[in-house]
């Protein structure tokens, strides 16, 4: 019988295990199969990755990753694909991890995944040549203190962030400081803001957080990320540099 995967699995076999772990959120090809052929969102996230994949460096060849909120494992493969030495997969849902422990062997790659919450990352005791923070912040109850953890606990280098936004795109100079009568500044569409989700939004009750572009810019500054590149609407290539202190600002 014609072994068709990395772990020795036939094409049948693989098409049957991808229906046990499913649903799936990612969409990958694992031995001819689509796991999630239907996404709303079209090819995903391969649709995406395609629009930034640019950004990032082709090499990662003695370069350590980490994934937090790893999903299926799209981008902790890619990851490995362009070579990287050691890629770390963190996420707080078992069917996920199972999938992208599935999606790795499958694909022939080396990753570790652990389960562990962002706010649990000082656990890993170790920073990271690159962190992917991919569609993670706006599932969050607490996106600042996640940010704080990053900078402070795994981001060595580099860090690409992505999050839904929502509200105008506009970005407007701001003030280093306000009169505390002065309100006309908030009613302007550049002004960051964070927008709460109460109950649920595109049916998910752990959507509870969706910053516009000049609030998710203004938290990655303050938390103490530089943006060198916004190669996607959604995306930005950061570098860790000097968080700004409260005197300051």
């Amino acid at each position: 019988m014609k072994r068709a995967s990395m772990n020795g699995l036939t094409a049948a076999e693989v098409a049957r295990r991808v229906r046990e772990l499913g649903p799936w959120f990612h969409n990958l090809e694992l031995a001819g199969t689509a796991t999630a052929p239907d996404h709303f969102l079209g090819d995903y996230p391969r649709v995406k990755w395609r629009r930034f994949a640019h950004a990032l460096p082709d090499d990662l060849s003695g370069k350590s990753v980490l994934d937090i909120g790893c999903n299926a494992g799209f981008y902790s493969i890619e990851m490995k694909r362009r070579g990287a030495a050691r890629v770390v997969a963190i996420d707080t849902e078992d069917e996920y991890l199972a999938q992208a422990r599935f999606a790795a062997e499958v694909s022939g790659v080396a990753i570790e995944f652990s389960k562990i919450s962002v706010y649990d990352i000082a656990s890993l005791r170790e920073k990271f040549d690159l962190v992917l923070f991919l569609g993670v912040l706006y599932h969050l109850r607490h996106p600042l203190l996640a940010l704080d953890l990053i900078y402070e606990h795994v981001a060595k280098d580099l860090m690409v962030f992505q999050s839904m936004l929502r509200g105008s795109a506009e970005v407007t100079p701001l003030s280093d400081d306000y009169e505390f009568f002065e309100d006309g500044a908030f009613e302007q569409p550049g002004y960051p803001s964070l927008y709460f989700v109460e109950r649920k939004y595109a049916h998910d009750p752990t959507n509870w957080w969706i910053p516009n572009r000049a609030c998710a810019e203004a938290m990655l500054r303050a938390a103490g990320f530089e943006i060198l590149d916004r190669p996607e609407r959604e995306v930005y290539v950061c570098r860790r540099a000097e968080r700004p202190s409260l005197e300051s600002l």
